[in-house]
């Protein structure tokens, strides 16, 4: 089945928020943001911006009629700022006018009187600081301490990844407008409907079901509007609610950079052991989580670091502790993977030093670590369908890597200025909310009269594809043709009480929510077939859309028999609930069983670089991935392929740079690199294991949307070997990007890390 949104893509007719027809008298908003990183506020000159004509208001914290405050696990980021300044573009006032131009033209007259502080930009200043977020977390397994006598070799280090800018197509934004008794209906552009619905409420102090929220889609969100599109919904919504007019709220792209936070830099040390046989006895490592100014969604994605701290191997000896250091930077946020990419970084750069060390292929480690079933995760799971061995040994096999290393070292002996590396990437990634009471989904789906069919869930389209597979579980559920199926938009009205799109899991959770609403249905159907052919319920089969007696084709199809259902008064809607069994963690234990399955997958990348210029390409990109059966194998392709790039642009072209004052540099595409068609790889070539899926996936089709980004972290790696098939000599630092101009720098460092 094809993409149902593929169409309507192309030209150009899908409805996002900005397409969204506007309701007379609709203002814009726009916030004003701190012009400092730390500080506090003395005072502010307003009058002059509010003389412009179209002007209609300015709001400061004062105006909030409830809580000042939208931090979802720990409340510590206020709306608007009433005294303290955290961050560059941290929102101090919210400028209504009749026009975007005029509320611009209102900004730029706006003067802020403050008294600055000295910001904290650096992790590890606000780390020696104890300037915590939060507590830190430990997970442990075996005994480290007596593990490290028993290892034959040593080795640590320090491993470094940056942030990277979402750049979703859609920027944040809200369109608001009051509805009679006292409430709103709320068009975000978010990721979490009810996070919204619940954060606006409290934020106006009304009862959620005064608050509906409604996304249409989402032009991309990569986990940029899980919690983060939530403050300017309540910023469109707190005006809409004072003015009673609507309101809209669509922030201009540079905004959006400057005022939201990105993927979290992280700095860690780490230490391996190993024996001689090349098994890792023990690992140690120390995260540092960048988390800005506000936790945010930090807690939750420092524990998925925690979680994939030994990524695809059994270590049976580990300590791994994370910080999250308060910075005066925006609040970092989910992105694509979760934490998890940092996690795995530090371990495959861990592995890398050894190999250096040693002077042996990096592979001949991974390889002999990789997991196999029933081994124990540090935070007490088991390995279940393990197949990171099987995906490894696809890679080989499949690939001829043998044959590719063959052809790289020759093609290194010929050419003195060009030399390519590969390196191996495995994956394990667990699915599932880290947080149990969020794997839950609901689903509501109405047959009509005509044998139509609508459908509602709590999952957000974002061009994942999400929409297509649950229509696919539908139809087969019902076995009619897809067309009769419509998907509605997202409503917490509709679909109450849903968690946030995000995590994997939203076809898992929502698909599994509509399987149950549809199973409903198929049972009220059979027994009203049973009862018209005047035959035992066992006997009815549905196919094609007609039914079947005794494994016979009847003259009953769908559009009569539901034509006949309603006549005889048969529920024709049905509303399904779902919640992942087996899901529980105990965070005083650190141990327990928070995911459903795990997904695997191996590549090999391959690259080429200029020895000269410090430039590279990306030649080859070769997957074995485990989808399980895949319920649409060219969504979840189109998933692999993205993820892919999007991983290799954060480990080799995206730098996100702030000042020591704490204004963010990157903060356009004239400053900031993202990936286009000539930086992509000129090869991707992503091959289905062909095992079996668990139970636990949708139709056993295994989530798709996060494991496949870090298969880009080999890029990194590759580019290593490539960079010491030219300078042996070149020891490396490991931080990440890989940019050229690092590149260029390794390429003639000597081995006292000195740039001849």
């Amino acid at each position: 089945m094809k993409n149902i949104d593929s169409n309507g893509h192309v030209k150009g007719r899908s409805t996002f928020l900005d397409d969204l027809p506007v309701h007379e008298g609709t203002l814009c908003a726009l916030a004003f943001g701190s012009p400092i990183a730390h500080g506090r506020i003395t005072g502010a000159e307003l009058e002059a911006a509010r003389a412009i004509p179209g002007v209609v208001d300015i709001f400061s914290y004062a105006d909030i009629p409830g809580d000042n405050q939208v931090g979802g696990i720990i409340p510590d980021e206020p709306l608007l700022a009433e005294q303290d300044l955290h961050y560059q573009g941290q929102p101090i006032f919210l400028i209504v006018a009749e026009d975007n131009w005029t509320a611009r033209q209102a900004r730029r007259l706006i003067q802020l009187r403050y008294t600055p502080l000295l910001p904290i930009t650096d992790v590890e200043e606000a780390w020696g600081r104890e300037e915590w977020l939060f507590r830190p977390r430990t997970f442990r397994l075996g005994d480290i301490d007596t593990a490290w006598s028993q290892c034959t070799y040593l080795f640590e280090g320090d491993a470094e990844t940056g942030g990277q800018e979402h750049l979703y197509l859609e920027p944040q934004g809200a369109y608001v407008i009051p509805r009679e008794h006292g409430g709103i209906k709320l068009y975000s552009a978010t990721q979490g409907p009810t996070l919204v619905q619940r954060t606006v409420a409290r934020v106006l102090s009304l009862p959620m079901h005064q608050v509906e929220v409604e996304v249409p889609r989402l032009g991309g969100g990569f986990g940029g509007k899980e919690d983060q599109a939530t403050a300017w919904a309540c910023l469109a919504a707190l005006a809409a609610w004072r003015l009673q007019r609507p309101v809209k709220i669509a922030l201009h792209r540079q905004d959006d950079m400057r005022m939201t936070g990105k993927r979290h830099p992280y700095r860690s040390h780490f230490r391996i052991g190993l024996s001689k046989s090349m098994k890792i006895l023990a690992y140690e490592v120390t995260y540092l989580q960048n988390g800005g100014a506000a936790a945010d969604l930090s807690p939750a994605i420092l524990e998925r670091t925690l979680f994939h701290a030994t990524n695809s191997y059994f270590i049976p000896n580990v300590k791994a502790t994370a910080y999250s250091c308060r910075t005066n930077l925006p609040p970092n946020t989910a992105f694509r993977g979760f934490g998890a990419p940092q996690a795995m970084f530090v371990l495959e750069a861990a592995i890398a030093q050894a190999a250096c060390e040693l002077g042996i292929s990096a592979r001949r480690i991974q390889e002999a670590n990789l997991l196999k079933e029933g081994d124990e995760f540090p935070y007490g799971q088991r390995a279940r369908q393990a197949h990171a061995r099987q995906c490894w040994a696809a890679v080989e096999a499949t690939f001829d890597i043998r044959k590719k290393e063959q052809a790289i070292k020759a093609y290194n002996h010929q050419h003195s200025y060009q030399k390519k590396g590969l390196a191996m990437m495995p994956v394990c990634f667990g699915i599932s909310f880290t947080k149990t009471p969020m794997n839950q989904a609901s689903a509501l789906v109405h047959i009509y009269q005509d044998g139509s069919i609508g459908l509602s869930s709590g999952a957000v389209e974002m061009g994942q594809g999400v929409n297509t597979k649950l229509v696919q579980v539908a139809a087969m559920a019902l076995a009619v043709h897809p067309r009769r199926i419509k998907v509605e938009t997202t409503d917490t009205t509709r679909v109450a009480n849903t968690s946030p799109t995000a995590a994997s899991s939203g076809a898992d959770l929502n698909g599994k929510a509509v399987q149950q609403a549809c199973v409903q249905l198929r049972r009220r159907l059979t027994a009203m077939a049973a009862l018209i052919l005047h035959v035992s319920p066992a006997a009815i089969q549905f196919r094609a859309e007609k039914v079947w007696c005794k494994g016979q084709p009847t003259a009953l199809d769908w559009e009569k028999l539901i034509a006949e259902a309603f006549l005889r008064r048969v529920n024709l809607s049905a509303q399904g609930h779902y919640a992942t069994p087996m899901i529980y963690f105990d965070k005083d234990k650190e141990k327990g069983h928070p995911f459903a399955y795990h997904v695997f997958g191996a590549a090999a990348i391959s690259a080429t670089v200029d020895c000269i210029r410090g430039t590279y390409e990306i030649d080859e990109v070769d997957i074995i991935h485990d989808f399980g059966n895949s319920l649409n194998i060219d969504v979840d392709q189109g998933q692999v392929e993205g993820g892919v790039v999007q991983g290799i642009g954060w480990m080799t072209a995206e730098e996100v740079v702030y000042s020591p004052e704490g204004r963010l540099l990157s903060d356009s595409l004239s400053t900031y690199k993202v990936p286009d068609i000539t930086a992509a790889p000129k090869v991707i070539d992503c091959r289905p294991l062909g095992l079996d899926g668990p139970g636990l996936a949708i139709l056993r089709s295994k989530a798709v949307g996060e494991p496949p980004l870090m298969y880009g972290i080999g890029a990194y790696f590759a580019l290593l070997q490539a960079i010491r098939a030219f300078n042996p000599a070149y020891v490396p630092d490991f931080k990440a990007p890989f940019t050229p101009e690092r590149v260029l720098m390794a390429l003639y460092q000597n081995e006292n890390a000195e740039v001849l």
